[in-house]
């Protein structure tokens, strides 16, 4: 017997692509009955060297991201989830999207770096689906 998904994860970044996995995940918590997790991770590795400008960026960075999560929170409960958590973290989006260890199921934007960036340092959308120990919905 397949059982059904009770906690997923949904990847915002709130690109185009991310507006789509955050709409299938919607769906999907909508037909399961699971609990929908919008994480947002600011990706402090991108930052440049100076300490304090990073704490200072990250910190508004942070605070932009739970307004902008709380307008999917609200779109969610409108359309019938009960419940919705949201996660904002500071690191890499690669590392700690696949640390959730509630998830079964992640769902993340095939929104693609350049090619030379993917080249270099892969996807977050492919270390996802190469090192998460759930199901992955990738969305186009």
């Amino acid at each position: 017997m397949v059982e059904t998904y009770k906690n997923i994860i949904v990847a915002v970044d709130f690109s185009e692509k991310a507006k789509i996995a955050f709409e299938r995940g919607v769906h999907l918590a909508k037909l399961t009955g699971a609990k929908l997790h919008l994480v947002c991770v600011i990706d402090t590795h991108s930052f440049g060297s100076v300490e304090a400008y990073d704490l200072k960026y990250a910190k508004e960075l942070k605070e932009k991201a739970i307004v902008q999560l709380e307008q999917y929170k609200n779109e969610a409960t409108q359309a019938g989830i009960q419940n919705v958590q949201l996660v904002v973290e500071e690191g890499s989006p690669k590392v700690i999207l696949t640390s959730l260890t509630e998830a079964d199921l992640i769902i993340v934007g095939a929104t693609g770096l350049n090619r030379a960036e993917r080249f270099l340092l892969g996807s977050v959308s492919e270390n996802v689906v190469r090192s998460s120990k759930c199901d992955v919905l990738v969305v186009r």
